[in-house]
Parts: C-alpha cells; structure tokens; sequence
C-alpha cells in the first residue's frame, strides 16, 4: 500500500492524519507496516484525503486518477 509514501510526500505526520480521519495514530501506523489491512471504509476514506483512486492506493495501478 502506498500510504506511507503518499503522506510522506504531502509532508504529512501519522499524527495530524489519524485526527483527519478520526483513527489513531497508532493504526496510521500499522497500515504502512503491514501489521494490519485497511477495511473498505477505511480504503475509500484515505483514497478521498489524498484524491487518488482505492487502486492507486493498494499498488493495483500506477495511475492515482480516479476512473470509474
């Protein structure tokens, strides 16, 4: 999954994130280590902070323009 990378480039902390998205900082975390997968709810929200597409976000395309 490409978030880390996407906040990171948006020079965004894990904290300032989770209080965007009312999650803890903590399962910020553990989304870009892996220990732990996003659910639907929770791919769609990070996909529309950062305006790119649920498969840009997961690796499934290179291509962050959402497409229907």
């Amino acid at each position: 999954m490409r978030l880390k990378e996407l906040r990171k480039a948006r020079h965004i902390t894990q904290l300032k994130l989770a209080l965007d998205l009312h999650m803890s900082q903590n399962t910020i975390s553990r989304y870009e280590t892996g220990e732990h997968e996003p659910g639907i709810a929770e791919l769609v929200k990070l996909a529309d902070y950062f305006h790119v597409s649920v498969d840009y976000l997961i690796g499934r395309t290179d291509n962050p323009e959402y497409t229907p």
